[in-house]
């Protein structure tokens, strides 16, 4: 099971890599205009000397992922050298591909932030999935891991908005001294990390109930019953009638926000505050519309992709 749970997930981030290099070659290279991090960069170095992002990504990759490899963490460096391997083998084949048929860019250059936003989004979901697969996407993760590793007190944020600023400001008097390309990288930017952070959140994401009420057992029967979780009971005092009261510190699912809000409504003298939980780390787990135990498709390696 381990082993083919570690096939799949191999498969997955060489699907997530041949789709991105088509997102390259649909929505960025026919737009004139560098997306974030290091492929920007060699995006802009291929737009001046011809020269393939697939060569230029495995150069500047393969010393930063001996790197990881060495002193963060071998499974990471392996698994994002598999995605960045088969992005750059993909790059080049495009070269002998025609593409242009399928290709998003228009003549007059009207709705060229449709390319962008089409590229962010997909980059995004598609950076979503590798985090999954504990796996990055090369150049700016593998130097934030490093700097995380050597300065784990340092925000990574930092540097890696400083260097989307740098490829921003340099996409300038690359593509003939024009304030669009700087305009749509900033676009594309902005909606690959928007749908990264979106999709990440909703997978680590849930909900927490602090209900207060006389009947603490009967609703924690419940709780662990039907929605096979359990309660932590406080003691507590209402102080409007001065008299002892319960309240269930209970987190749940996203998906079970509606049932335990039923299991409150038929107890009197019961009410409850909602809080979204932005992720719940340690022992909790995650149960599907069926009550069974969602059970992770991916392998997650040793999880220090994330």
């Amino acid at each position: 099971m381990k082993t083919a749970k570690k096939v799949l997930t191999y498969g997955v981030i060489m699907g997530i890599a041949v789709i991105c290099a088509l997102n390259y070659e649909l929505f960025v290279f026919p737009n004139r205009f560098a997306p974030s991090g290091l492929n920007g960069i060699c995006t802009m170095i291929q737009y001046v000397t011809g020269i393939n992002i697939g060569y230029l990504s495995m150069l500047i990759n393969v010393p930063l992922a001996i790197w990881v490899f060495f002193y963060v963490s071998k499974p990471l460096a392996i698994r994002s050298m598999v995605y960045v391997m088969t992005f750059s083998v993909v790059s080049v084949m495009f070269d002998y591909v025609d593409m242009s048929a399928f290709a998003y860019y228009t003549e007059t250059g009207t709705s060229s932030i449709l390319g962008p936003l089409v590229a962010g989004i997909i980059f995004g979901a598609c950076y979503a999935m590798l985090l999954r697969a504990s796996a990055y996407s090369g150049g700016t993760d593998f130097v934030a891991a490093i700097v995380h590793k050597y300065h784990p007190e340092k925000s990574i944020f930092g540097l890696i908005f400083a260097m989307n600023v740098m490829v921003a400001a340099a996409s300038y008097f690359v593509y003939d001294y024009q304030i669009e390309p700087v305009i749509l990288c900033i676009l594309y930017s902005f909606m690959s990390s928007t749908v990264s952070e979106r999709l990440t959140k909703n997978g680590r994401s849930a909900v927490r109930f602090e209900i207060i009420t006389d009947y603490p057992e009967e609703i924690s029967k419940e709780i662990i019953n039907k929605l096979h979780h359990s309660a932590t009971l406080i003691p507590g005092r209402g102080m409007y009638l001065n008299k002892e009261v319960s309240m269930l510190f209970v987190v749940v699912n996203n998906n079970q926000v509606t049932k335990l809000a039923a299991i409150c409504r038929q107890y009197p003298n019961t009410f409850a505050i909602i809080d979204p939980v932005s992720e719940v780390m340690g022992n909790f787990k995650k149960i599907d519309t069926h009550g069974k135990e969602e059970v992770a498709i991916l392998d997650g390696g040793d999880g220090k992709a994330v």
